[in-house]
């Protein structure tokens, strides 16, 4: 046992754990008032479920031994009873390090939902989408299953590079950003979207939830190297420069577009920024990075207006900034990957184009994966428990229909 390693890994697990609480902030105080309880308990309801999704089928779907190169074996570990008996403190830990990912992941799902759906509902939702969605992608991309089938023995892409996703590029943010898409489409839109202003109602909370995201990212991107090491050192630093980048690159956009540069504008352009550089933190420079977050916050700033043309009520933004910068980290690996990993180099780097199809062709397969699954637990729940709460408690607020609560005296 390498006592540092295992050391910085339970550092890395706690940080992302605390993300989750951070990201129940970040959407909180993006909500209204009557509602920003409701939509942090779907952060901490995520908690709870994704925990117990992870303990009973989710780790042995995603950790598992190969079924036919499509999933891991669901009875592989359940209630982690073989690890915890096993005494590798690596092994242990790795295992709750992953539940930290997939809890962060369906919490992620949340925001594109927000003011509009029973508390129930949701934790089905959450508890379903962790071991039939995020489980099986995870295994795909970081274990067995992706790499039997488009690693470099693969039947499909045999002899290719890729692809790669060092921290959740496309198992965490254009998984969410796909199944928020469809959530938002199944659940419909909320009473007077695009008509009655929806501010946010906390900006404070907003700008303290990005912090805490930051903080905790370096665990989700710098641990993800599963040791105390140069690709975790890389890591780290990448991850600096893209997110403190892409905050310039969201204002710049805003300056432009709308004449002011705002606080809601630089506390996303670190979420943008964030997002971006995951896939994709141990295989570019700090040039690389930089570049990854410049574009990445101007283009989800861009994008997160995308909503009121096409129609779609993605209330706090899951679409236009995880899944657009999610999908823009994942194909920049293909262009400015410096061959750190394997010596695979990017089309600007003078690797050609092959790796930029094979990150494509990953990212498609994800996406198709996780619209349709997504969109089977919705329509489930929909037809059956019902998802929306009624329109009387939506105008109202939902914070005291389903919770009894409300966070502000005037919100009653």
């Amino acid at each position: 046992m390498d006592s540092g390693n295992i050391a910085w890994l339970l550092t890395s697990a706690s940080l992302v754990l605390l993300m989750t609480p951070g990201l129940a902030l970040f959407y909180g105080g993006m909500s209204r008032g009557k509602s920003v309880l409701n939509m942090m308990m779907m952060s901490f309801g995520a908690m709870a479920v994704g925990t117990l999704a992870w303990i009973t089928f989710g780790f042995s779907i995603s950790a598992g031994d190969t079924m036919n190169d499509i999933i891991g074996d669901p009875l592989y570990d359940f209630g982690l009873q073989n690890v915890m008996e096993g005494g590798d403190a690596m092994a242990i830990i790795s295992a709750g390090f992953g539940a930290t990912f997939a809890i962060i992941t369906v919490a992620l799902i949340s925001g594109s939902i927000a003011d509009r759906v029973k508390f129930s509902s949701w934790l089905i939702f959450a508890f379903l989408w962790v071991i039939l969605v995020y489980s099986p992608v995870s295994h795909w991309v970081w274990g067995d299953g992706f790499a039997a089938l488009l690693g470099p023995d693969g039947p499909w892409f045999a002899d290719l590079p890729g692809p790669y996703d060092f921290a959740g590029g496309t198992v965490v943010h254009i998984n969410a950003g796909v199944a928020g898409l469809v959530l938002a489409l199944v659940v419909g839109i909320r009473k007077g979207f695009g008509r009655d202003p929806m501010r946010p109602h906390n900006l404070p909370f907003v700008m303290l939830g990005a912090a805490l995201l930051w903080f905790g990212w370096f665990g989700f991107n710098a641990g993800s190297a599963f040791a105390a090491d140069n690709f975790a050192a890389t890591a780290w630093v990448n991850t600096t420069v893209a997110t403190a980048i892409a905050i310039l690159g969201w204002l710049v956009v805003e300056k432009l577009r709308d004449g002011k540069a705002t606080s809601l504008g630089a506390a996303s352009g670190v979420v943008a920024g964030l997002v971006a550089i995951t896939p994709a933190c141990a295989s570019v420079d700090a040039f690389g990075a930089a570049i990854i977050g410049l574009v990445a916050g101007a283009l989800s700033a861009l994008a997160v207006g995308l909503k009121y043309k096409l129609g779609y009520d993605d209330s706090l933004d899951v679409v236009g900034v995880h899944l657009v910068s999610g999908l823009w980290g994942t194909l920049a690996i293909g262009l400015i990957a410096n061959g750190t990993i394997n010596g695979d180099a990017g089309l600007f780097y003078g690797g050609g184009i092959t790796l930029l199809g094979v990150q494509a062709a990953a990212a498609a397969v994800v996406m198709a994966y996780s619209a349709v699954v997504t969109l089977i637990i919705a329509l489930a729940i929909k037809y059956t428990i019902g998802f929306r709460v009624s329109e009387e408690v939506e105008v109202a607020g939902i914070d005291f229909a389903e919770h009894g609560e409300t966070a502000y005296e005037e919100a009653k």
